[in-house]
């Protein structure tokens, strides 16, 4: 989380296009609220607009050096501009942040307008659509009629029938819905999903404590948490095969990982709003708080993104937890609820300083949900390290899979699908797609999928290294958006330009060719194009594979190392070689029986004079600063292995109820026994480090029984015996 401002870079930008609407939504928080600015604002916004909007845009991107950055179209109705307005505009934007960052494109509408002019100029700049329903034709009507009257569920659909057309299925983004707990939950659910998005969006109405939202007829004290968990059940029911953005953000947050939505979850805000007359606002949803609430008197005329950025309206939507009311701060669940969506903490009484109007609903569907997705049974991943591992790698396919559900439709994917299902189809190449797939890096892939076109580029690429490791035959072609096209485990390969590329393995070479038909032959000795990663040989069987160059290694709390040249490689590796011989004095290895054992499966090089560290996913990376001295790698070893345990562990399996105080206390408890095992029981850091476990242990078998799963009392047994063995040695 991030308890700083200032020090997050904006990267998405909603971009409002034109501001009436053809729809007469009695919900709309542009035209129904408090804030009647959209009167006084152009109905279209003007070309010269558009460009300072980009320039400034691409200006902010080009200072921060952003990888990526995300331009969303919207109104009022954002069709309504029109295809050619709309294709000029995709113009501006990709000429300004060409070799910049890479531009990804959207828009939400209503879909009333949308045609198969507006998808032509969509497939052309790749903008995904996200078009608003509210389920079934009787909850769509309760509150999306249009401005006679008249019901807007057909044309919708319309809408979604050609967006589901093979040629702009790729284009399909998902559908927003927002919440009327007077509609049938699971109704709703079911016609939005028999719809085949590739996600959808449940949006709580959006509401204040001065304007509070309807409680419905229920009498219900949280039925917006028992409406959204009984969607929870029919969705897990269907097997989860859409992606539900909250719901896969409290999941996420659940176990330690990143808020996946504004609405929920202590991540900052990246977000900045341009209006029609080209004023920057705060996100616009705070229209719902009082007239001229999401004002910041800027301009892109005469002001740039770094001044908006600075605003004070915008840093306190990024100073995390410490942005948050006393109230939220104190709950047990406010890594996942974050505290709700900012603007519904507003009373005119304490402006923002509440928790969200929503407060117990929300705490009742992350409690709800913890309590539905929790697996108590005993896991074989905590009884020794080869379970561990198959766990591992059962949970990469399984991740691999819902990834594939996701990417489904993109017009490149298929055929990745295909190569990877023959890869895993045979024993032998089998093994070598585990090999890649259990990367740190690739994990991290299937963790964090993101957009299509990304993602399917870097699992082609994955997919090509695992049959580079198979000597097996593959044929793959995808669009590469960056020059360095990196396999992962493999090494580097630089084009000459982003673009197309296809790649062919036959015998030992790979043949990789660009939409200009260059040709690059990649083998495994370096050229001035291909720079292979280094390995280094451990023993006999086992080596280190060094990467310092694959695109997603940023993951440490310490920076990583640009990669590095021939010399510094070389002198790194010569480090890395004396602390295995260092290690290899002590005696024999018993990887293979010591859970506490350190598997690493990418060292990656930081920062000089930083530490030595785990990757924060916990997924088998190995930070290790340029400049570390073998010894202290070789001393930190028992302590890094338990730390590692544990975190694989929680990526594998439930020690505990999520989001409880369990997962602190095991890893007070497992800290202290790895200081212990660093500093030696003779020493006063050892004896404190001892009495620090003991404590945790002691408070975790206090622990009501509920709280604890199976897995998590076979693990606590081990520790306390583990602990109570170095006592007696004391």
């Amino acid at each position: 989380m991030s308890n700083t401002t200032g020090d997050i870079p904006l990267q998405q930008l909603v971009l409002k296009i034109h501001s009436r609407c053809d729809l007469a939504c009695d919900h709309c928080y542009v035209y129904e609220h408090a804030d009647k600015s959209w009167k006084t604002r152009p109905v279209v916004i003007g070309e010269e607009t558009v460009r300072q909007v980009a320039r400034r845009f691409a200006e902010y991107a080009r200072s921060h050096k952003l990888s990526s950055v995300t331009v969303i179209l919207h109104g009022g109705e954002p069709l309504l501009a029109g295809p050619a307005r709309i294709r000029s505009l995709c113009t501006e934007f990709s000429s300004a942040l060409a070799g910049i960052s890479e531009l990804d494109l959207r828009i939400h509408t209503n879909g009333l307008q949308l045609s198969r002019r507006h998808l032509d100029v969509f497939r052309e700049f790749d903008v995904m659509v996200s078009v608003s329903l509210d389920g079934d034709q009787a909850a769509n009507d309760r509150h999306r009629l249009d401005r006679r009257d008249r019901s807007s569920y057909d044309r919708v659909l319309r809408a979604i029938d050609l967006l589901r057309d093979p040629e702009y299925r790729h284009l399909f983004g998902g559908l927003l819905c927002t919440v009327d707990v007077e509609n049938d939950p699971v109704v709703v659910h079911d016609a939005l999903t028999s719809l085949a998005p590739p996600r959808i969006d449940y949006l709580l109405p959006h509401s204040t404590w001065d304007s509070p939202p309807p409680r419905g007829s229920s009498g219900s004290p949280t039925p917006y948490a028992d409406w959204l968990l009984a969607i929870f059940d029919r969705w897990t029911e269907q097997g989860r095969t859409v992606r539900v953005r909250t719901f896969d953000s409290v999941l996420s947050t659940l176990r330690g990982g990143p808020s996946l939505t504004e609405a929920m979850g202590l991540a900052p805000s990246d977000l900045a709003v341009v209006e029609t007359d080209g004023s920057f606002e705060q996100a616009d949803w705070l229209k719902t708080a009082y007239a001229g609430a999401p004002a910041t008197g800027y301009n892109v005329r005469d002001h740039d993104f770094e001044r908006f950025a600075r605003h004070h309206g915008v840093q306190a939507r990024q100073r995390g937890l410490l942005g948050l009311s006393e109230t939220c701060r104190a709950c047990p669940v406010v890594e996942s609820c974050g505290g709700g969506l900012y603007g519904h903490r507003y009373s005119s009484a304490r402006d923002f300083d509440n928790p969200s109007v929503f407060c117990s609903d929300l705490r009742a569907l992350v409690e709800g949900i913890a309590e539905r997705i929790t697996e108590r049974p005993l896991s074989p991943a905590v009884l020794g390290p080869a379970a561990l591992r198959s766990a591992q790698q059962e949970q990469d396919f399984a991740l691999l899979d819902y990834a594939g559900a996701r990417l489904a439709g993109h017009p490149d994917w298929d055929a990745v699908w295909r190569e990877l299902t023959r890869l895993d189809a045979d024993a032998d190449t089998a093994r070598h797609l585990n090999r890649v797939l259990s990367h740190p890096y690739v994990r991290l892939s299937l963790r964090q999928a993101g957009p299509a076109g990304s993602s399917t580029a870097r699992f082609a690429a994955a997919t090509v290294a695992a049959a580079w490791h198979a000597r097996t035959p593959i044929r793959l072609a995808w669009h590469q958006a960056d020059p360095d096209l990196h396999l992962p485990t493999l090494g580097t390969l630089t084009l000459p330009a982003p673009g197309r590329v296809e790649a062919t393995l036959a015998g030992h070479e790979l043949d990789v060719r660009t939409a200009d038909g260059t040709r690059f032959v990649v083998g495994d000795q370096p050229t001035d194009v291909w720079r292979p990663l280094t390995r280094i040989s451990v023993s006999d069987t086992k080596q280190l594979l060094v990467d310092d160059a694959d695109p997603l290694r940023a993951v440490f709390a310490a920076p990583v190392v640009a990669p590095l040249a021939e010399g510094a490689l070389t002198a790194f590796g010569d480090l890395l070689r004396t602390a295995c011989k260092l290690r290899a004095e002590q005696g024999p290895e018993d990887d293979d029986d010591d859970p506490n054992a350190l598997r690493v499966g990418a060292v990656t090089p930081l920062v000089a004079g930083s530490e030595l560290q785990l990757d924060t996913e916990g997924l088998g990376g190995l930070g290790v600063p340029v400049d570390f001295r073998p010894l202290d790698l070789v001393r930190e070893l028992p302590r890094l292995g338990r730390r590692a345990r544990l975190a694989a562990l929680r990526a594998t399996t439930d020690l505990h109820v999520p989001g409880n105080r369990a997962g602190r206390l095991f890893t007070e408890a497992v800290e202290g026994l790895a200081d212990l095992a660093y500093r030696g029981h003779r020493s006063p850091g050892g004896e404190q480090a001892l009495a620090r476990a003991g404590r945790a242990l002691d408070a975790l078998a206090a622990l009501p029984d509920r709280e604890l799963t199976e897995t998590g009392r076979e693990l606590l047994a081990q520790l306390r015996e583990e602990r109570a063995a170095r006592a007696v040695g004391a």
